[in-house]
């Protein structure tokens, strides 16, 4: 049992219970037991922060079965490390060296000291953005839906916000609020917080305290910092610009907008087409340009150890130097002063690579299952579930049921990541000494 398989048979386990819930009849709301193809890719959607659903969230489950998915989403977007370990930090347990080993892997920290820390200020993170979340959003929905479901709509769309799920109690999304500021302004914010990687606000917060305490000493951010805050914010300016040029005129989305909600349906969907699944406007209208624009940012993602997938922020930041350095005729990889080592570059490849191979094969499959569904809608919902967006051009729901069971492994291997999921099918690699000549062969 290594460490990659400790954590993979975690989340196979949460999606295995969550299964068995979601099928229950107090789950459903017309008291039936639920079909276990329904059941099984909710609960895994849901453990995935996905959030690509084959039926309306809001009007198949009960109650019940919401908070069934809400505490699935927590628990996906947390990892089940975190979960497990919260869990022995309440019993009064130590941890182990696997344990710890689990957590380095978890959040790919290079260290084992500070892990009870660790998880202790990434769970007070957690509750204090999605509180400030359900306070913001309260009175937007309480006064449209009353305290009952005006509240319970406030504390599963932060949440879902937060671990970047894309899960919502209305059929159409968010679409009725592409006109509300606060509602563009809360949900984009938790989906940005949470997507950045807990290391990246620890730091915002040490910033902040350095500068209350007016420490004179400059302070030094590290270079996955640099990396993850420059290159989110490129990306949400870039797609911003993006889908605002290439659907401005398109009747089916921005065209009929006035200008400032035509500026803040493309902000919401820059900001959610990297692994958070909400959406303000029709993506089954959008153009054919827009479409593949969605698709790339989707692959992208977010950045590491946040709740959202794709292959991360850092990745394609580490590919673009290398072909930068390699047509500058450079030896190493430079990013702020800072060399990138080369286990990282090799890394960052592998991570693309399995994740193409990944999305091809099971386009592929899809493809001869669902004959009746085009080219790109196929490959949409492939890119979407691997990327753990949830974004959907309306084939969810009309897939078969195999199609259905080839998206359920694609979600999950996106969202315990390639590399780590080959781990646990390979095993552990033992170190080797043995050193092999070098010799050149022809590449491009």
């Amino acid at each position: 049992m290594t460490v990659a398989r400790t954590i993979c048979l975690g989340f196979l386990a949460v999606i295995t219970v969550g299964t068995l819930f979601l099928m229950m009849p107090f789950a459903t709301s017309n008291g039936n037991w639920n079909d276990p193809i329904v059941a099984l890719f909710t609960a895994t959607s849901a453990v995935c922060v996905t959030g690509l659903a084959v039926v309306d969230t809001g009007t198949d489950f009960s109650f019940w079965g919401q908070l069934t998915i809400l505490i699935l989403i927590q628990i996906g977007g947390l990892g089940y490390m975190t979960i497990s370990t919260f869990l022995i930090l309440i019993l009064g347990r130590r941890f182990d060296l696997r344990q710890k080993m689990a957590i380095q892997e978890s959040f790919d920290r290079p260290l084992l000291q500070g892990s009870q820390n660790l998880i202790r200020s990434i769970l007070s993170m957690t509750l204090i953005f999605e509180i400030a979340g359900i306070f913001l959003l309260l009175s937007v929905f309480i006064p449209q839906y009353g305290w009952n479901f005006g509240l319970w709509s406030a504390i599963f769309h932060s949440i879902s916000a937060w671990n970047n799920a894309g899960f919502s109690l209305f059929s159409d999304s968010v679409v009725q609020y592409q006109s509300s500021f606060l509602v563009n302004l809360v949900i984009p914010g938790l989906i940005i917080f949470g997507g950045i990687g807990y290391q990246v606000i620890i730091e915002l917060y040490l910033w902040f305290v350095s500068i209350l305490k007016r420490d004179r000493r400059k302070y030094l951010f590290s270079l996955n910092f640099k990396v993850v805050t420059s290159t989110t914010l490129f990306l949400l300016i870039l797609g911003t610009i993006a889908f605002f040029f290439t659907e401005l005129r398109n009747p089916n989305t921005l065209a009929s907008l006035s200008f400032q909600d035509k500026l803040l349906a493309a902000w919401f969907q820059s900001a959610t087409t990297r692994t958070a699944g909400f959406n303000t406007i029709d993506l089954g209208g959008m153009t054919a340009a827009a479409i593949f624009i969605t698709m790339g940012f989707m692959l992208i993602g977010a950045s590491p150890s946040g709740t959202g997938g794709g292959i991360k922020t850092t990745t394609i930041r580490i590919i673009a130097q290398s072909t930068y350095s390699i047509l500058r005729g450079k030896e190493e990889v430079v990013l702020y002063s800072r060399t990138v080592p080369s286990s990282l570059i090799l890394k960052a490849i592998a991570v693309v690579f399995g994740s193409v191979t990944t999305i091809v094969i099971a386009t592929i499959l899809i493809a001869l299952t669902d004959t009746d569904f085009d080219f790109i809608q196929i490959f949409f919902e492939v890119v979407s579930a691997f990327a753990t967006v949830g974004l959907s051009l309306g084939i969810t729901a009309s897939l078969s049921a195999a199609g259905k069971l080839v998206l359920i492994p694609v979600m999950y291997i996106g969202r315990v990541g390639v590399l780590l999921f080959m781990a646990t099918i390979l095993g552990e690699s033992r170190p080797s000494v043995i050193k092999y000549p070098e010799e050149n062969l022809l590449v491009g």
